[in-house]
């Protein structure tokens, strides 16, 4: 199913290393997604091996329903927080629960109704210089994490910061590819000489567990409290991601964003149904590809199966989550600003013009918006950078473009210039 692939920069999605390798990178992309992933339900309550679980068993099932050609993987979307925690405080998890399964199913229905249709309809509203912005406010908006991380233990972070990039430049061949691995795992080690490692919890865990299954209560209160504020963001950032994927890899995936978009809802509802946070396309592991050039869909299979394990090892899941925040912070730092970049790798490949006033409206609003983390509090609901930035990319494209269009041309000066008298 994939060829194997002993030379060469770049491995595509229907390529792989030797196997050693690739249990590797798959583990450096559970790495990347873990702190992120773990993130979400510490902040709405969930538990986080439940997440892990389903975070793993939708990456199998992403790739299963995209064919095995779109390399990504799955965690617990931070769009979700705010309409999540806020159904929790109105009612209960079982009902916040069941808005994310609401949630689920319809961006589901919308991808199968794009695979339909034709994904036209996502390049109408999603043309390049919107896809672009929103795959590049992502990554800014995602900056303040990073800063926090890394200022919490600024010299473990930088240690780190520096064991990847060094890494990255340095080494040749399979390490090279491995460099935020390397970077982590030489972080981790330094951490743990400095004593700076809490193995309480490791200590505590147990070496066998299941997760703990909460089932869902559907209440219109609170899947009118999350859908909503989550569809549009999560199609958005979906078909961001598959068009910052298509850039690196150069292959047309523009087909794919249907089957991506309802591979996402698909895991988000089968998370939702047993107690996992929403489940979608992860931008950090996106970075990890941009960095390591590695596009197999092998990694995630393989990450997805690794995710699996830690979810029934706590032990293991424990000694991950001791990960010094520090060591995270130098990490995220490089993986947040290559996703921020690969924003403009879409509008260079795309051939954005600038000049255009229209184009640059939507890209310096939207950019503005999404780093700044602009919030709007409405009633029951909170928007936050990315929902925002992702509304104010959209709308500014649609309502513009018509009006830049139906505007007269600038008249042109009668006078013949030099070179024509």
């Amino acid at each position: 199913m994939w060829t194997l692939q002993r030379e060469g920069q770049v491995i595509a999605p229907d390529e792989r290393l030797p196997l050693p390798a690739m249990f590797g990178i798959g583990a450096q992309h559970v790495l990347a997604m873990f702190g992120a992933t773990a993130l979400v339900p510490v902040l709405t309550g969930f538990p986080v091996s439940t997440t892990l679980l389903f975070a793993g068993i939708g990456t199998l099932l992403f790739v299963l329903i995209t064919g095995n050609r779109v390399p990504s993987f799955t965690g617990s979307s931070f769009a979700f927080i705010a309409p999540v925690t806020a159904a929790i405080n109105d009612g209960s998890m079982a009902e916040a629960l069941g808005g994310i399964v609401a949630a689920g199913i319809v961006l589901a229905l919308i991808g199968v109704l794009i695979d339909r249709a034709g994904y036209r309809i996502v390049e109408f509203l999603l043309p390049p210089v919107v896809t672009g912005a929103i795959v590049a406010l992502i990554g800014l908006n995602l900056a303040p994490v990073a800063k926090d991380q890394f200022s919490q233990q600024a010299g473990l972070a930088l240690f780190t910061l520096a064991a990847i990039l060094i890494g990255t430049v340095a080494l040749r061949g399979l390490l090279q590819k491995l460099s935020v691995f390397i970077g982590v795992a030489l972080g981790y080690v330094f951490a743990a000489i400095l004593g700076k490692v809490n193995w309480d919890g490791v200590r505590d865990a147990d070496w066998i567990g299941f997760p703990d299954f909460t089932t869902p209560s559907f209440t219109w209160h609170a899947i009118i409290l999350v859908v909503p504020a989550v569809i549009l963001v999560l199609i958005a950032e979906n078909a961001a991601h598959v068009k910052a994927v298509a850039a690196m890899t150069e292959r047309d995936m523009d087909p794919l964003i249907g089957r991506s978009i309802a591979a996402d809802g698909a895991a988000t509802t089968l998370a939702g149904m047993f107690g996992g946070s929403g489940t979608t396309t992860y931008a950090e592991n996106i970075g990890v590809m941009g960095l390591t050039r590695v596009y197999s869909t092998l990694a995630y299979i393989i990450a997805g199966g690794i995710a699996i394990a830690l979810a029934l090892l706590p032990k293991f899941g424990a000694i991950i989550s001791a990960i010094p925040i520090g060591v995270l912070g130098g990490a995220v730092t490089v993986l947040f600003g290559l996703i921020a970049v690969l924003g403009a790798r879409i509008w260079i490949e795309a051939k954005v013009d600038f000049r255009d006033p229209v184009n640059l409206a939507v890209a310096g609003v939207a950019l503005i918006v999404g780093a700044g983390d602009y919030t709007l509090n409405w009633g029951d609901y909170t928007f936050a950078g990315i929902t925002l930035g992702t509304i104010a990319a959209v709308v500014i494209y649609q309502v513009l473009r018509p009006l830049s269009a139906a505007a007269p041309s600038p008249p042109t000066d009668p006078t013949p210039s030099p070179a024509t008298r």
